[in-house]
């Protein structure tokens, strides 16, 4: 591959508590932005739900043979798309040593966030992932972050979203140091598909008529966004970044996608009850009740204790007024209506019957 720039960076950081700034070593980024003509736009992890719908409308704005798809089981990746000409890679964020070296001839890279709400562990791995990916070259990263906090704002309530703005933060102070990088922040909507993260787990197909959470289901809600429409807009704001370079709308910016309408999660349950075809209600519980329920013991990631407790925090940032604000740039980049919350229930109902 032609190497066009070489760029060394010395750049000392103080060890602190601060973990966006915290290096206990003297810190050397080299790096080498590869020639228009070798460089590839990569998606990392390329799995999952978010990454594969974003990977699949990727494919309809870049060349196939352009396209670098690194995942944990790359051997799942679609058969169709690898003849096409897609380049596949294995990566782990829970396995260190497979992300050196794995951004090499990249360009571009789309990196989605470690799937857990856990705070620090996953602000290292998401570290660990970008150090990687510059040293190999990447001088662009679009991440996907989530829509708690806002558009744009720094804090946030949620304990999910801590990780999500260190990740942040850390990107926005490699690109004020260094002109050669820049970054794309796309605060993704809380899909309509999760619902179940903010109704203690309400079961379509087995639904119950009361809904124990720490909320009273009133006041500011949730602009809720179908996932697969959240990937197709990255895709496009992945597109116009390699298309378009630094002359890009959406250089050092962050972004929101988000639903046209705020539903109240009162709003919400009715259209989950509607769908289900039974009347459901909130209970308004604490959070300690909330975190002790079965459904919320069961559940992978978000369980009970502090685990629950923590998830709880999301509630919270509801209650502030996080999560309800609406902007048209998701329709703008689609090209039309975005899908409505109480259309995708609907169809959920129909597949999950």
């Amino acid at each position: 591959s032609a190497v066009s720039h070489v760029y060394i960076y010395h750049n000392p950081r103080q060890a602190s508590k601060n973990p966006v700034t915290q290096s206990a070593k003297i810190v050397i980024i080299i790096i080498i932005i590869m020639s228009q003509s070798s460089a590839k736009t990569a998606i990392f992890p390329a799995s999952g739900g978010l990454g594969g719908s974003t990977s699949k409308h990727l494919l309809d704005n870049l060349p196939p043979t352009e396209i670098v798809l690194i995942a944990r089981n790359p051997q799942k990746i679609s058969k169709a798309w690898t003849d096409a000409g897609v380049e596949t890679r294995y990566a782990d964020y829970d396995k260190e040593d497979t992300l050196r070296n794995v951004f090499v001839g990249i360009k571009h890279l789309n990196l989605i966030s470690y799937a857990s709400i856990e705070h620090g562990h996953r602000f290292k791995v998401h570290k660990l992932a970008i150090d990687e990916a510059i040293r190999n070259g990447v001088s662009h990263i679009t991440y996907s972050s989530l829509a708690f906090g806002g558009d744009g704002n720094p804090t946030s309530l949620a304990y999910v979203m801590q990780a999500h703005l260190d990740t942040e933060k850390y990107l926005a102070s490699i690109a004020k140091e260094h002109s050669a990088f820049t970054y794309t922040i796309v605060r993704q909507g809380l899909y309509s598909e999760s619902f179940p993260l903010y109704t203690a787990f309400f079961d379509l197909k087995n639904p119950t008529k009361e809904i124990y959470i720490p909320h009273d289901g009133k006041g500011a809600g949730i602009a809720w966004a179908k996932q697969d429409e959240l990937g197709e807009a990255t895709a496009k704001i992945i597109a116009q970044h390699v298309q378009s370079g630094p002359r890009s709308l959406y250089v050092n910016r962050t972004l929101l996608l988000s639903g046209p309408k705020d539903w109240s999660l009162e709003q919400s349950v009715a259209v989950l009850g509607e769908a289900a075809k039974v009347g459901v209600k909130i209970k308004p519980v604490t959070k300690e009740e909330y975190a002790s329920q079965p459904s919320i013991n069961g559940a992978s990631g978000y369980g009970s204790g502090e685990a629950g407790i923590r998830w709880a925090t999301a509630f919270d940032a509801i209650r502030e007024g996080e999560a309800c604000v609406t902007r048209t740039l998701l329709g703008d980049l689609l090209g039309r209506e975005p899908e409505s919350f109480d259309r995708t229930i609907f169809e959920m109902a129909k597949v999950s019957s």
